[in-house]
């Protein structure tokens, strides 16, 4: 038998001696990765809860610190139909529809029934002082003043009130009732009355639209909308007293609405009509003169009814209105709002509309 050499019998040896060695640094290698791995997952749990206790002390100190105002707001936020109504209310209102969605249509309008103006107050709760009104809602398309002529009618002006300012308030217009009350016993002057009644507007609020009415004349549909058109507007244009027709194609009486850029066109309306008649052609020819034309609703929304009544006192007809009609082309220019002249009496405010008391002078002066 022959004997192997020390180095040869020593082969084994040191190959298990690698062996062991590979495969501690192997498992040091495998515990470094674990630890390392195990400690980031306790960083990341770490920051996590610490970034929640972060929070939470951030709420806490929130309703230590801040008023009690704060806390109310904080509070609403949890609640989603609370946060709506605040966002809403702060919210800017958008324009009203071209088109009312409030409109009934056809109205029953009887005259037999007293009118108490003090509960036309409790049914038109939304007003506020002198006649006025604004949309909650929406944005008004229209800043409308509403002027009525007026003298020993108060009657007549009480059905008035109680059928139009609902019927205004449906239309969703940011309107104004202003009733201009001729002092004295001086010859009526109606076309006058008009033109200070838009000045006076005027002071009070940035009117853009003016709705020129008699006070006995109710419209019979909310269609028939009390606001300003591309053109002049006929709004009476289907009245009972005329077996609801047209009297006549220039009939521009009764009621009728002018925005301010038309108003100023025609230089507002004469101030020399003394008496019945005449001046609501007058505005006919002044209109058709700057090159304007009259818009009208239809015979069917244009239905209104009139208050039925004796001529009143110092309201005879006017004998000299043909002939001042047959002249308006002459006399446009230099009677009109440029040359008006009147004395404030004095001013009410209502809690249904604004009553402006007035001297327009006579005839003579």
């Amino acid at each position: 038998m022959t004997n192997s050499s020390p180095a040869t019998r020593n082969i084994p040896g040191r190959f298990l001696q690698k062996t062991c060695t590979v495969v501690v640094v192997f498992c040091g290698l495998h515990l470094s990765v674990t630890m390392l791995y195990y400690f980031n997952t306790f960083e990341i749990i770490k920051n996590s809860v610490f970034a929640a206790n972060s929070q939470q002390a951030k709420n806490i100190n929130v309703s230590t610190v801040y008023p009690t105002t704060m806390l109310q707001t904080v509070k609403e936020s949890t609640a989603p139909f609370k946060r709506e109504s605040v966002e809403t209310k702060t919210k800017e209102l958008e324009q009203c529809p071209e088109t009312s969605p409030l409109l009934v249509g056809p109205l029953r309008i009887e005259f037999s029934e007293p009118v108490d103006l003090e509960e036309v107050k409790k049914q038109n709760p939304a007003l506020q002082g002198g006649g006025r009104f604004t949309p909650k809602d929406c944005k008004a398309l229209q800043k409308v003043a509403v002027i009525i002529p007026f003298r020993q009618r108060e009657e007549h002006l009480k059905y008035w009130l109680y059928y139009l300012h609902p019927i205004l308030q449906r239309q969703q217009l940011d309107y104004g009732v202003y009733v201009v009350h001729q002092n004295g016993d001086e010859t009526f002057n109606r076309a006058k009355l008009l033109n200070v009644g838009y000045a006076e507007a005027l002071k009070e609020y940035d009117y853009d639209c003016f709705v020129f009415s008699d006070v006995d004349l109710i419209p019979m549909d909310d269609r028939n909308i009390y606001k300003c058109f591309g053109q002049p507007r006929h709004l009476s244009v289907s009245m009972d007293k005329f077996g609801f027709s047209l009297p006549y194609t220039q009939f521009f009486g009764g009621v009728s609405s002018l925005s301010k850029e038309q108003y100023v066109k025609i230089n507002g309306f004469p101030n020399n009509y003394w008496g019945w008649g005449g001046e609501d052609d007058d505005i006919y020819n002044r209109i058709v003169s700057k090159g304007m034309g009259i818009s009208r609703p239809d015979g069917i929304i244009g239905k209104c009814r009139m208050i039925r009544h004796n001529r009143d006192v110092k309201n005879e007809p006017n004998p000299q209105r043909f002939d001042r009609i047959a002249r308006t082309r002459e006399t446009m220019n230099s009677d009109g709002i440029n040359s008006l002249s009147y004395k404030v009496v004095e001013i009410k405010k209502n809690t249904l509309f604004t009553e402006i008391i007035v001297d327009i002078g006579s005839p003579g002066r």
